[in-house]
């Protein structure tokens, strides 16, 4: 797998039209996904310096229908109607981050990126709580400060592996 496809209008590039039908499948595989969709103004000093931090305009909506045809991308919000569309000049799809820049055929100083929202992880921080382990491998850790109880049931082979890292740890000397 290609880690960035690249489409661009006119381009004499042999691949061009095989890179189009790359995009197109990951666009239309959009349908009925939650996705962001993100516009900003291209800085005189290029796209390097373009900040991608989330926005008040920036939008999160599931995406319907998305369709390329020629040059042009489709699509719906849901409950509504009216058929989105933009004509692009580029497309450039990032199959590591899954993220679609659409650089528009009318508008090029803007790039819009389309990603689909990350699963964010919450981090827990305690700072040498209590631990106790249950009965079949439940590792138990608490906080009565932030009065914060974390229950963590292992396997046998995670506790074996749970075990085996804290016999290569060296010990401390008190």
């Amino acid at each position: 797998m290609q880690l960035k496809i690249v489409w661009e209008s006119g381009s004499n590039d042999p691949e061009n039209a095989d890179n189009l039908d790359r995009i197109r499948q990951w666009w239309a595989n959009l349908n009925g996904k939650e996705i962001t969709w993100v516009e900003r103004l291209i800085p005189l000093g290029g796209e390097s310096e373009i900040h991608w931090h989330p926005q008040r305009f920036d939008e999160k909506f599931v995406i319907v229908n998305p369709d390329i045809s020629s040059d042009t991308l489709y699509w719906y919000k849901p409950d509504s109607p009216v058929e989105r569309n933009t004509t692009v000049h580029k497309l450039e799809l990032d199959n590591l981050q899954q993220q679609l820049y659409i650089y528009p055929q009318l508008e090029s100083e803007l790039v819009i990126c389309i990603e689909i929202p990350a699963v964010k992880y919450q981090t827990l921080d305690l700072n040498n709580p209590e631990i106790a382990l249950g009965e079949n491998n439940i590792l138990l850790l608490w906080d009565a400060e932030q009065e914060l109880e974390i229950k963590i049931a292992l396997s046998h082979k995670n506790f074996a592996k749970l075990q085996e890292l804290l016999a290569q740890r060296p010990q401390e000397k008190s």
